[in-house]
């Protein structure tokens, strides 16, 4: 298999993740609402327009149209994800064993943004 084919596959699967999250934002948005930042406002509206947005991108992926800017903006989102959501998460934990879970969506959350890099970066 070429590296090309390689790639394409890749991109399916990825995205396929990526819509999954996004459809996830909008089947429990409400239990979401907490992960919000204090500094926005309107709690689970910022929840599915999320949701909304990594649905958009997968979509673009999915069909190989805008892919370079849809990939260029998840990594942006989903860097902003992690300095604003889990860094803080982790940072504010009380012990060892409550950091875990934001530790785990910081190491996930940064991994689909390096992913999304390469997506952006694919040749079509």
């Amino acid at each position: 298999m070429n590296n090309a084919t390689l790639s394409k596959i890749g991109t399916i699967f990825y995205a396929l993740v990526i819509g999954f999250f996004g459809l996830n934002h909008f089947i429990v948005g409400t239990g979401m609402q907490k992960m919000v930042p204090s500094f926005l406002p309107g709690g689970v509206i910022w929840v599915y327009i999320t949701g909304a947005c990594l649905i958009l991108a997968a979509i673009s992926f999915l069909i190989d149209r805008q892919a370079r800017l849809a990939g260029l903006l998840l990594c942006l989102f989903l860097l902003l994800i992690v300095l604003t959501v889990h860094l803080p998460a982790v940072l504010n934990a009380p012990d060892a064993s409550a950091r875990r879970f934001p530790m785990t969506n910081l190491i996930k959350d940064t991994g689909l943004a390096a992913a999304a890099l390469l997506v952006a970066s694919r040749k079509s």
